[in-house]
């Protein structure tokens, strides 16, 4: 690989993980207080205790802005505008999620909301696997977690009317 094309791999690389990780970081401004309002909930037995989250996240993060970026060293944006625009709308939809959940404490509309950002995952795992089969793969685990992540939401909304109405 010569010096130019290692450059801008290694500059689309970073500007994947700025991307990917600055939703993480608008998400984790609504869940400032997150661990006081997370141990204030009555959670179901196999919730996982609050430090979890924080590694968890960020290995997911991490896997996304990777496959993200493998795709659009494939096709770039230019050819892969849905591709890519998918998983952008799926970014901004993970980030939502934080301010229903932990910032607004709106239950219903977290669990509405965790589902369809399920289907944005799903679709995006889809269409990153069409173009590049690692990067599909590498969304696997995201998909898992947010599976989790859901019916955890539901339990917590579920157990906890009166500071998730």
């Amino acid at each position: 690989m010569n010096t130019h094309r290692l450059a801008v791999n290694i500059k689309s690389l970073a500007g994947w993980l700025l991307v990917t990780f600055a939703a993480a970081a608008l998400g984790a401004w609504a869940s400032r207080d997150a661990p006081q309002f997370y141990a204030a909930l009555n959670k179901p037995d196999w919730a996982p205790p609050a430090g979890v989250f924080g590694p968890a996240w960020t290995v997911l993060y991490l896997l996304m802005a990777i496959a993200a970026w493998q795709v659009w060293r494939v096709r770039g944006f230019s050819t892969a505008p849905r591709t890519l625009g998918l998983y952008l709308v799926q970014l901004a939809a993970n980030a939502l999620w934080s301010w229903l959940f932990f910032g607004w404490h709106m239950g219903a509309a977290a669990f509405a909301e965790v589902l369809l950002l399920w289907a944005l995952i799903l679709a995006t795992t889809i269409a990153f696997w069409k173009v590049h089969r690692l990067a599909g793969a590498m969304l696997l685990p995201y998909l898992g977690w947010v599976t989790f992540a859901s019916a955890l939401t539901f339990a917590c909304w579920q157990r906890n009317p009166q500071l998730l109405g």
